[in-house]
């Protein structure tokens, strides 16, 4: 094993949401090393939409929607309902806001801006219809210069050879910055190839990581503490299988290099653990090359299960649709995964499949058995075998709420965040798909339009996810803990790596990341032995 002495003050596992904790500490003057396991920076997070669920912020106040953190408190109290984790969530809405007025005054970050997201859970108390998500600005590519090279691509470019274009928006936007921010302090060192192999305690204490860098061993010391901000364990089987099964991880969103090495050494060294069973679940809508890509917002269709029956809001959010999916799965005898998602040819004219800047035409899917046609529902029952008698009554009776505009049984269209979609149009609209990207006024409730154009099509939806949820157990500054509720000297932990402050829930847009961002801050100016 080689040793470096060139000890640092603080070393960060992982380069997504963790490159901002990183960013943190270099211009506090700390010398600080990310290592990255792949040779490209981001994550997950490079292939998200960025969204921080931030109540309280400053963006938010410049849009004329401050509002009351305590009702954003009252919210997540409320959705949340876990005494447990109260602390954690204060910890949370205080760090968000100070997270970004601090960053906002590196040129590199610019001005955040409101994404008006409803929250998720809207009948709770305090939940807002035009939600607590900022986003971050887009940059242009160019002005990233080398490190432009050093990123992650967006999923639909990893996946399909999408075109990004000049401008890097969401994910890769707030990465780009962070990776810029962190270098030009000078005071930050990336290390990418670099897998996290050990901790190294002494004295009880966490001073260094063991890491495998280009094939060979190294021992890397930290003054101040080790931040753990690998992601989850979403893309590893044993794990899934173990704490999740069925799912095993072939349909994750998740960066493919998360395999848990970080949760596996935090184990090692004596930390508890939480929430191992819970993912960030998300329908995944399977895709021509055999695997899902989360899919949220369905406008038009139904998805039934095994017994050709509806069984959820097709829009609900989209956390909440694909715990459905599992939880049904596993109590009802039912089949749920698969589940199948019909529309019919004006559906399939007005809203294309799945995100059309990345997605190949209506042919290619076909070909591809992603997508299948039928002329009639009798058709379409033998294709995914369903009882035909049960796919009528089905397809039945949401024609006729498409008439009355009001979905009796599942409320579609009701919510905030249902309401959103209403006016949503395929954004770019694809040339290959030919789509009028126009609205269907003559219909009460545009999302509730009737299946009664054939030809009939059926894709395939999956329970999916966008991360694990589950990991080692922090407190207030993110210093992960012992089960006897000790924390371990020298070791911080924030992002997936750590189970969530939010629990089994997903209160908002934004609320992975924007975890893993104030948990990461916490974390440094702890380390720093600061408070600001």
């Amino acid at each position: 094993m080689s040793i470096n002495e060139d000890a640092y003050d603080v070393i960060v596992v992982g380069s997504g949401g963790g490159l901002v904790g990183a960013y943190v500490a270099a211009s506090r003057g700390l010398r600080t090393l990310v290592v990255e396991k792949t040779d490209r920076v981001g994550g997950t997070v490079a292939y998200s939409g960025a969204g921080l669920w931030f109540p309280g912020s400053a963006p938010l106040t410049r849009a004329g929607l401050g509002g009351d953190v305590e009702e954003a408190r009252t919210y997540l109290r409320g959705v949340v309902e876990d005494p447990s984790r109260e602390a954690l969530q204060d910890a949370y809405l205080a760090a968000g806001p100070r997270l970004i007025d601090e960053l906002e005054q590196n040129p590199w970050f610019r001005s955040f801006v409101h994404g008006p997201v409803p929250d998720y859970y809207a009948s709770a108390p305090g939940a807002s219809p035009t939600g607590h998500t900022i986003f971050p600005a887009p940059v242009e590519a160019a002005e990233l210069k080398e490190n432009r090279a050093l990123l992650r691509e967006s999923l639909p470019a990893e996946r399909f050879g999408f075109d990004e274009g000049p401008v890097l928006s969401g994910g890769r936007a707030l990465i780009g910055r962070a990776l810029s921010a962190f270098l030009e302090t000078g005071n930050g060192e990336l290390r990418l190839n670099t897998a996290l192999d050990s901790l190294i305690v002494e004295d009880g204490r966490v001073v260094g990581v063991e890491v495998v860098s280009d094939g060979e061993p190294l021992r890397l010391r930290a003054r101040r503490g080790v931040l753990l901000a690998a992601g989850g364990f979403e893309r590893d089987r044993e794990l899934r299988e173990k704490h999740q099964s069925p799912l095993t991880g072939e349909w994750s969103d998740g960066a493919p290099a998360n395999t848990g090495d970080a949760l596996r050494a935090g184990i090692a060294v004596g930390a508890d653990t939480d929430l191992l069973d819970e993912a960030w679940f998300v329908p995944g809508l399977v895709h021509p090359d055999g695997l899902p890509i989360f899919h949220t917002g369905t406008r038009g269709g139904i998805w039934v299960n095994g017994a050709g029956e509806r069984f959820v809001n097709e829009t609900r959010p989209y956390d909440q649709a694909a715990h459905e999916i599992v939880r049904l799965h596993h109590t009802t005898g039912v089949r749920h995964i698969p589940a199948h998602w019909i529309f019919d040819q004006r559906q399939l004219d007005r809203d294309g499949i799945g995100f059309p800047p990345a997605t190949p035409g209506p042919e290619e899917w076909l070909a591809s058995g992603a997508l299948k046609r039928a002329d009639s529902l009798e058709e379409l029952a033998r294709l995914i075998d369903v009882p035909l008698d049960a796919l009528k009554r089905t397809v039945e009776e949401f024609n006729g709420y498409a008439v009355t505009g009001v979905d009796e049984r599942f409320h579609r269209g009701e919510t905030p965040w249902d309401q959103m979609f209403h006016h949503i149009v395929p954004f770019p609209a694809d040339p290959r798909q030919n789509l009028p990207a126009k609205p269907a006024p003559e219909w009460p409730n545009p999302i509730l339009l009737p299946i009664d154009e054939p030809p009939y099509y059926v894709a395939t939806i999956v329970p999916s996810d966008i991360g694990t949820k589950g990991g080692l157990k922090i407190d207030t500054h993110a210093r992960v803990l012992r089960p006897d509720g000790r924390p371990i000297d020298g070791l911080y932990a924030t992002g997936n790596t750590a189970a969530a402050m939010s629990g089994r829930v997903y209160p908002g847009a934004g609320t992975p990341i924007g975890s893993s961002l104030a948990f990461g801050y916490l974390a440094v100016l702890d380390m720093a032995g600061t408070t600001d």
